[in-house]
């Protein structure tokens, strides 16, 4: 079931990328849309406040109708958002098909690692959300390459129809969540559709009895006052918006959105295009490598290495584009762009790519997690505007070499952030992951040892 889950994390791909090919030919002067640097920003940044108007609604609306129904609507949107784009005359055109893109990307965004999340064995369970980014990885990296090759028109079909086969997918193959079903009462439902994930030959028993441990032990409650009470829920929120966050605050969808942009200001012996599409393929490669690792090594271990790299490789080229900035001759060291940034994207897709959406399928508990992930989704799409939309204000004021320091310093403070305060999830369940975020986990286990002690002073 996994391919037909995540067509739609492969559009999303495609949405982020657009910009990159795409802005040099708005830009150019034989454009039919006149567009300025700053309202490119806007064109590029407008997904994010899109986002928020997709990610609580998503939500909700599949905590109530399920997750099925939703995915297979999203589609739609997108389908709007690249017919407009197709049509545009107008710049403001452009800003309402962005819109409409990100209220689709924040539905995604709350649904399907939540989908994926449930539907998988916990042994997989990090493998399978990965595969969400690995496909985000592929979208962007099938623009990188078509780009080059193809006028605004066709660049605008050959995007756009990626939807329609997803619908075709979704409403076709893919079955609701068993999670959702039992729930929702409906119990014959959930065996049937964890057989069809399964195979006919698997033992579903145990997978049964914890979906009716979790529904005893849990109400269907998911007002707001009820999540605000649950510390499980708070700590979880409280981590995955501290990953998007920085996440957003690395610069990634900035380097993703102005990649061609970025190169063409160097005298690179690669061509910008050709940089863009390198840029593309180191990402799938590492996000893949990710997807295969992070069951075995960890989601912390990866997250580390990955934000403390790409902390490195921004910084080596903030000093490059300051010393440039400053007049100093840095042609012997042209390839320091491509270098920094291809180093930067395939550790940012081996770790703090994929794993945030790992973690957002499996740190929220079920009767809070469509709410919790809408409303965390809205504030890192607030974040994600702010950081693509200040991009271009930045290089105005201060140039590349400080814009790209910031983004180095973020990686710094985000590298902290995981090492003192986000907690491992590898090979545990998600009713374990639960009672560790409540701290029923350490309770039991300082009971535990209170109670061996207090029996070898007996003896």
């Amino acid at each position: 079931m996994q391919p037909q889950a995540t067509v739609g994390p492969f559009a999303v791909g495609t949405v982020l990328a657009w910009m990159s090919p795409a802005m040099p030919m708005l830009l150019s002067a034989d454009s039919k849309i006149k567009m300025t640097a700053d309202q490119g920003s806007w064109v590029g940044s407008l997904i994010a406040i899109g986002a928020i108007f997709g990610s609580i609604p998503a939500g909700r609306t599949a905590d109530l109708i399920g997750r099925k129904p939703v995915i297979a609507f999203l589609p739609l949107p997108f389908i709007i958002s690249w017919s407009m784009i197709y049509f545009a005359t107008d710049v403001w055109h452009l800003y309402v098909a962005r819109l409409i893109a990100g209220t689709c990307l924040g539905g995604i965004t709350a649904t399907v690692p939540m989908y994926i999340g449930e539907i998988s064995e916990k042994s997989i369970r990090g493998e399978l959300c990965s595969y969400v980014q690995v496909n985000v990885t592929l979208g962007i990296l099938y623009v990188y390459s078509i780009g080059p090759f193809v006028n605004y028109a066709c660049l605008a079909i050959m995007c756009g129809i990626l939807p329609v086969i997803w619908f075709v997918l979704v409403m076709l193959v893919l079955p609701e969540s068993p999670t959702y079903l039992w729930r929702s009462g409906k119990k014959k439902e959930a065996e049937d559709a964890l057989v069809m994930l399964r195979g006919k030959d698997y033992d579903i028993t145990g997978e049964l009895a914890a979906l009716q441990k979790e529904v005893e032990e849990k109400k269907p409650n998911s007002k707001l006052k009820d999540l605000v009470k649950s510390r499980a829920t708070l700590r979880a929120a409280f981590t995955v918006l501290g990953l998007l966050g920085f996440l957003s605050c690395s610069g990634i969808n900035v380097v993703i959105f102005y990649a061609e942009s970025i190169f063409q200001c160097e005298n690179c012996i690669i061509s910008p295009k050709a940089s863009s599409v390198v840029i593309g393929i180191l990402q799938v490669v590492f996000t893949f490598m990710s997807s295969q690792l992070v069951d075995r090594a960890g989601r912390r271990m990866l997250l580390l290495i990955s934000d403390s790299v790409m902390a490195v490789c921004l910084g080596s080229l903030a000093f490059y584009f300051w010393q440039q900035e400053r007049g100093v001759d840095v042609s012997a060291f042209s390839l320091v762009p491509l270098i920094s940034l291809g180093v930067y994207i395939s550790t940012f897709a081996l770790g703090f790519g994929p794993i945030p959406g790992v973690m957002i399928g499996e740190l929220f508990s079920p009767e809070f997690k469509g709410l919790a992930i809408g409303i965390v989704c809205v504030l890192a799409s607030l974040i994600e505007f702010c950081v693509v939309k200040s991009y271009q204000t930045l290089l105005n004021h201060y140039n590349r070499g400080v814009t790209f320091g910031l983004f180095a310093g973020c990686c710094v403070v985000g590298t902290l952030f995981v090492f003192f305060l986000v907690p491992e999830t590898k090979n545990k369940s998600l009713q374990e992951i639960q009672e560790e975020l409540s701290g029923k986990k350490n309770r039991r286990a300082d009971q535990s040892q209170n109670a061996s002690g207090s029996q070898g002073v007996n003896s």
